[in-house]
């Protein structure tokens, strides 16, 4: 459920727009920013990393005709009112974006504009990760309708609630060692997270915690010889499987592989062929799943058919708007790959064998090699692989 708050001048005076999560509600007061949540509720998920990740974008909306400058946000426990975050100076203004998901340039919402909080948040463990949350904003804007020049504010917006609802559970994509999970999870700054599209009248972040699956030789290679070529990158052609058991809702096939190296023509590309070759499946409960950029040809099932967990569904390819072979692997709440919620989700098993940097997966996009492991695998148990993981999913 989302909820939309308004802001209120120092002292906190909070008006609520939904009673049933309400703040207490004092006077009425004008407001500068208004606030929201970008899709529903969320839970905890545990990282490879063992801390339990919390991730969520909020919505800021300067809804008046002086901008307003955020100085300061607070990331609170809704019942204890103890800070969790603060974000100040540059950490604020790297965890802001734009509407389309760009980088913000600064701490300034214009005008009528808007801008997206990325926030992530680690605790030791689910529980304890608070039951909900509010935020306290800080800055300069207007604080009335006549307001011409900026002036000192401080509000309590936006009440979230954190649910302990177990992420659901899947085997694997994949099998065997030397998996690569790029612009994974939980990095404000990664190519997913950034994803957010408007779609079907409302705003949706799918790919929160997609990963970006490719695959890594014995030498530390993603692309043995030119890279150009399809066939020298180690993860080309490797065998996909549905994750878990369930129903196949979308089969999309016939797109060519793209040339590595270069994303297809913009306009070339739509909201049908943006994916490539792709599957979803449906798991019941409002739990989907997503596989994208198979080969063309390749893909093994139809709308219908009911799939087991390890199936072969297709195989790593390098369709629709991706620059090297992969494969995007998400799990959201409806089956619509952009339009739907993006939600938190864990694999049985696993053995993280390294965590590289994002230097080190540069030098191997380029034809070069990643370094051996420096330190001990990890084993995870109904984890999230983090971004540039390394994983081995065991045999088939």
């Amino acid at each position: 459920m989302q909820f939309r708050l308004l802001l209120s001048l120092v002292p906190f005076a909070i008006a609520c727009s939904d009673q049933t999560n309400a703040m207490p509600t004092q006077e009425n007061t004008f407001t500068a920013v208004v606030g929201s949540i970008v899709g529903g509720d969320t839970a905890p998920v545990r990282g490879s990393d063992g801390a339990s990740h919390v991730v969520y974008e909020l919505e800021l909306t300067n809804a008046k005709a002086v901008p307003a400058t955020i100085d300061r946000i607070d990331v609170l426990n809704f019942d204890d009112g103890a800070t969790i975050l603060t974000l100040t100076g540059d950490a604020l203004v790297a965890a802001l974006h734009t509407m389309n998901a760009q980088a913000a340039p600064s701490n300034l919402i214009p005008p009528n504009e808007a801008r997206l909080l990325f926030v992530d948040m680690d605790f030791a463990s689910d529980d304890a990760a608070p039951r909900r949350l509010k935020h306290r904003l800080a800055g300069t804007g207007a604080t009335s309708p006549a307001s011409r020049e900026p002036s000192p504010i401080q509000y309590e917006l936006t009440p979230y609630d954190i649910s302990r609802k177990d992420p659901p559970s899947f085997i694997r994509p994949m099998t065997g060692p030397g998996w690569l999970a790029s612009n994974g999870c939980c990095d404000v700054g990664g190519a997913h997270r950034g994803a957010i599209q408007s779609v079907n009248g409302e705003l949706w972040d799918s790919q929160r915690f997609a990963i970006d699956w490719l695959r890594v030789d014995e030498q530390g290679r993603l692309v043995a010889g030119d890279p150009a070529d399809l066939h020298n990158w180690v993860g080309y052609g490797e065998p996909i499987l549905a994750a878990e058991d369930g129903v196949v809702i979308q089969a999309r096939d016939g797109l060519p592989d793209q040339t590595p190296g270069t994303l297809p023509d913009p306009r070339t590309i739509t909201i049908e062929t943006i994916d490539g070759n792709s599957v979803v499946i449906d798991h019941g409960n409002d739990v989907f799943s997503f596989y994208a950029h198979l080969v063309t040809g390749s893909v093994a099932v139809r709308v219908g058919d009911r799939v087991q967990a390890g199936q072969q569904i297709g195989l790593l390819g390098n369709s629709g708007n991706t620059s090297a072979p992969h494969l995007h692997f998400h799990v959201m709440t409806g089956p619509s790959p952009l339009g739907s919620d993006g939600i938190p989700y864990v694999f049985e098993h696993f053995v993280r064998t390294q965590r590289i940097d994002a230097a080190q997966f540069d030098r191997a996009l380029d034809g070069g090699r990643i370094d051996p492991p420096s330190g001990p695998s990890v084993t995870a148990v109904n984890a999230l692989p983090l971004s540039f993981d390394v994983i081995d999913f065991g045999g088939g």
